[in-house]
């Protein structure tokens, strides 16, 4: 398990954000009876990774798309490892930028598993309208050693007319031969001068045979002159 967390955080290092436009990789890796699958699609002011590697009867399928249009950019990255087990890695980013405005979407998947099920989402989605700003980053990590875990993270961002909106969903699951669910999502809309602010953070961890779950929902919301910020955390460990 080490030496695949290893690797996962190597990959992650070489899919680090970069101010590149309409480009897609995607690299696909099985040996000894392994199944792996990789999808990278870009389109427009975006970047898109797609990374999958398998090993010993494993199955890993990696899945990233990024959408950037209209001065908006939009970079996603997605990772799937699997040691004679399943990993499934989706990543979305979608990034809309109108006249003056912008729009930034990063989304970032990782999931990683020897001999059990990981299933890793995270959609990232802006919008920017005029002069306004919208910023969204969705990070969704899932970890399993003969378990299973689940992690889906959703960031969605608007900001119009010179307003600022900031979403920031983080979701982390991980289990030793148990179950492990972690769902978060941040909502921020922002309009006029008004400036909207979401974090939210979850976090699910469990031992053999015990179930941790872990749900977060972040919104904000600044109308005209307003300003609105929301933060939530959610841990839960099992042993």
């Amino acid at each position: 398990m080490n030496r695949l967390l290893a690797t996962v955080t190597g990959f992650s290092f070489l899919c680090g954000p970069a101010a590149l436009a309409g480009e897609a990789q995607a690299v696909a890796i099985a040996t000894n009876g392994g199944s792996a699958t990789a999808n990278a699609t870009a389109i427009g002011n975006a970047r898109s990774t797609a990374v999958a590697g398998a090993t010993r009867g494993g199955r890993a399928i990696a899945n990233s798309t990024a959408r950037g249009q209209r001065r908006g950019y939009a970079d996603s990255r997605s990772v799937a490892m699997a040691d004679h087990g399943l990993a499934i890695s989706n990543s979305n980013a979608d990034a809309v930028g109108i006249f003056g405005g912008s729009a930034i979407a990063d989304s970032e998947s990782i999931a990683a598993t020897v001999g059990g099920v990981a299933i890793s989402n995270s959609d990232a989605s802006a919008r920017g309208t005029f002069r306004g700003r919208a910023v969204s980053r969705s990070t969704s990590t899932a970890l399993s050693q003969y378990g299973q875990a689940l992690s889906d993270s959703r960031a969605v961002s608007r900001g119009r007319m010179g307003g600022r909106a900031t979403s920031v969903s983080d979701a982390f699951s991980n289990t030793f031969g148990g179950r492990a669910d972690s769902r978060v999502q941040a909502v921020s809309a922002a309009r006029s001068q008004g400036q909207a602010l979401s974090d939210g953070v979850g976090v699910s961890i469990s031992g053999r045979f015990k179930h941790a779950g872990s749900e977060v929902s972040a919104v904000s919301r600044a109308y005209r002159f307003g300003q609105a910020c929301s933060r939530v955390v959610s841990v839960e460990i099992r042993h």
